[in-house]
């Protein structure tokens, strides 16, 4: 749970410190964002670096397009030029996200109430979807229609302790992102049909896409690491004679890979 409470103790430093930055001051919130995924990753696993390799490409993926090209929400800076739409910490942020997630899911206290925490989980958001129908000064549909994902996430999914972190770490990021102003979800999807929060609740369902992602296409990139690694490794040891490394050792160098 340490690499959780990191990240939640991290998350209000920064986006406090993003209130007034202008761009260039985010690219260095961005910057050390970067630094301390990176850092967090260094006692990982291949596995799980890659899963965050997978979640960070995905997430800047649906940032720029939900966010820069639909506005289904804008932040702070939204104004500025198309780069900047997205603040320079986010994408590093949801890797961070996952990594505390991932905390939370094998932590073995929660591994040990493996059940009750997702019953629980299931519950709490339940009360938070119907809230969102009813109490809230927002009409919030797309709120419902996340619990149905995390919902599913939770009872099917590969990891399910992965989205009980998820909600946690999700709900609290979205509140005091939302709530400090760093991004605000707009009244409507881009269609004008789907009513949404600020923020939807539930937003962990949509999240749980990430996950997903990252534990279903984790394996296939250290895999597809390792066979590009060999086969370098292979064109490296067959280097004809008085070619030390041939063509095979610049090709090790561009990738960052030693033998």
């Amino acid at each position: 749970m340490r690499t959780a409470g990191i990240v939640v103790a991290w998350v209000p430093l920064v986006l406090i410190a993003d209130r007034h930055a202008t761009y260039l001051e985010q690219c260095g919130l961005g910057a050390l964002t970067w630094a301390l995924l990176l850092v967090l990753l260094r006692r990982e696993t291949a596995l799980t670096r890659a899963q965050v390799a997978v979640v960070v490409g995905y997430a800047t993926l649906i940032e720029f397009t939900f966010s820069g090209l639909l506005q289904v929400y804008s932040y702070r800076l939204h104004e500025l030029t198309f780069l900047a739409r997205v603040p320079q910490f986010v994408p590093p942020g949801h890797g961070l996200v996952y990594l505390a997630a991932l905390a939370v899911g094998r932590d073995p206290w929660i591994r040990r109430h493996a059940a009750a925490s997702i019953r629980l989980t299931i519950v709490a958001g339940a009360g938070y979807a119907l809230w969102g129908l009813t109490l809230a000064h927002r009409l919030d549909v797309l709120g419902a229609l996340w619990f149905g994902c995390l919902a599913w996430f939770l009872l099917r999914g590969r990891q399910p302790l992965v989205y009980v972190g998820a909600f946690v770490i999700v709900t609290w990021l979205e509140l005091l992102g939302t709530g400090l102003g760093t991004w605000a979800w707009a009244h409507r999807g881009p269609t004008g049909t789907i009513p949404m929060g600020n923020p939807p609740a539930d937003a962990a369902g949509g999240y749980g896409f990430f996950d997903a992602a990252a534990l279903a296409l984790g394996p296939a990139v250290v895999l597809g690491y390792r066979r590009v690694r060999m086969m370098l490794k292979s064109g490296l040891t067959s280097a004809p004679p008085g070619m030390p490394g041939g063509r095979g050792a610049d090709d090790l160098a561009e990738v960052g890979v030693t033998r």
